[in-house]
């Protein structure tokens, strides 16, 4: 029987997978699995190859000497030259002297060099790689909005320049029967308004009309937990800084819909025609107007 692989866990929002008997990693993912790190993983991940290639040459030098002034059985000063041999630094005091010493440090000196660069060009990859800075509303209202049924959800451009042509999309997904009696996994593109914007300079409410051609149609709190649905929202616009394509997406689950309200009105209008934007007040909702 084949040997059966460790899990390997794969997050996409709230949902965690566990990839089973699927190769783990190439090493031509190296790159990728570097980038993908975090900033306190890569700054150890700097200083640990920094660390340990160091040390590597540094037992090189103590195991076979040839290395002129150096302390015999130091350690610490085999480790030092190899600092200042990587940096191409050279004091002067310690110097190769013997033929292993020079093939030594010319293995050294040409290791660093490459070190380095690959180094620098994943320090200015992870600095120049576009972001999106995109807030959405903690929670989706279904209420009433111009006479009909409507979902909402709200997303705000966190930053202070505007985001340019940008397209909007909800996904919802359920659980659902199939006449074979087995239970699969359905996804649904609906329909939202607006679903582009030429200009996303601060903050809208995305909305979508629950009619008959809704996904959503007949839906309640209770069918929705019995189907485990969620809804993912998307956004995808050019950061002009960068004139670079970013993403961003946020998922719902049922519990976070609120029924029967509405997302409360975070723009005024000042007396010289500006308007003001209450960021303060993304996540809040109301509940929405009784018509008499």
């Amino acid at each position: 029987m084949p040997r059966r692989r460790s899990p390997i866990p794969i997050r996409s929002g709230r949902t965690e997978f566990l990839k089973i008997n699927a190769a783990r990693r190439d090493w031509r993912d190296s790159y990728h699995w570097v980038l993908s790190l975090k900033w306190p993983q890569f700054a150890v991940f700097l200083v640990g190859s920094y660390v340990l290639l160091n040390v590597l040459f540094a037992a090189l030098y103590f195991a076979g000497g040839g290395i002129a002034e150096l302390t015999p059985g130091s350690f610490p000063a085999a480790f030092f030259f190899s600092v200042e041999t990587l940096a191409t630094v050279g004091y002067g005091h310690m110097y190769p002297a013997t033929p292993y010493g020079h093939v030594v440090v010319t293995m050294e000196i040409f290791v660093g060099m490459i070190w380095f660069a690959v180094i620098t060009g994943l320090i200015f990859v992870r600095f120049s790689r576009p972001t999106a800075r995109i807030l959405f509303s903690e929670c989706v209202a279904i209420g009433n909005h111009n006479g009909r049924s409507t979902l909402m959800f709200r997303v705000a451009n966190l930053r202070h320049t505007s985001m340019v042509d940008a397209h909007f999309r909800l996904t919802f997904s359920r659980d659902e029967d199939v006449v074979e009696g087995e239970r699969i996994r359905r996804f649904y593109d609906l329909k939202v308004y607006p679903e582009r914007m030429t200009r996303f300079p601060a903050a809208l409410t995305i909305r979508h009309t629950i009619d008959e051609h809704s996904a959503l149609r007949g839906e309640t709190a209770e069918t929705l937990r019995r189907c485990d649905a969620f809804l993912l929202a998307s956004v995808t616009s050019v950061e002009t800084v960068m004139a670079a394509s970013v993403q961003s997406q946020q998922d719902y689950i049922h519990d976070q819909i609120r029924w029967g309200e509405r997302f409360v009105d975070i723009y005024e209008e000042m007396e010289d025609g500006k308007l003001q934007v209450d960021y303060g007040r993304i996540h809040d909702t109301e509940p929405v107007p009784q018509r008499l």
